[in-house]
């Protein structure tokens, strides 16, 4: 199953075009928050993302800026998905 993983930083923003990529990419499930991606710290919907996939799944971001903002937490993301036997992709 592919897995979609949308946020934006702030609460005027719109997921709407994020939503839109991730629904042509064929995500069946969508994940999506309003909030800082300084850190995975308060990111709920990631988390329950990250909870929902199941090995074989393919977690899907629109650009890897909306999964992490640092390299550090991006590796700690992969590690997470790997341990489940879960892909990542960024589909751009």
């Amino acid at each position: 199953m592919l897995v979609g993983y949308a946020r934006v930083s702030s609460s005027g923003q719109s997921l709407d075009i994020q939503n839109a990529a991730l629904t042509d990419a064929g995500c069946e499930k969508l994940f999506a928050e309003k909030v800082s991606g300084r850190s995975t710290h308060n990111r709920e919907e990631l988390a329950r993302a990250i909870d929902f996939v199941r090995e074989g799944d393919t977690l899907v971001v629109t650009r890897l800026d909306r999964l992490a903002r640092s390299v550090g937490d991006l590796h700690r993301i992969i590690e997470q998905l790997t341990e489940k036997k879960v892909a990542f992709q960024c589909i751009s």
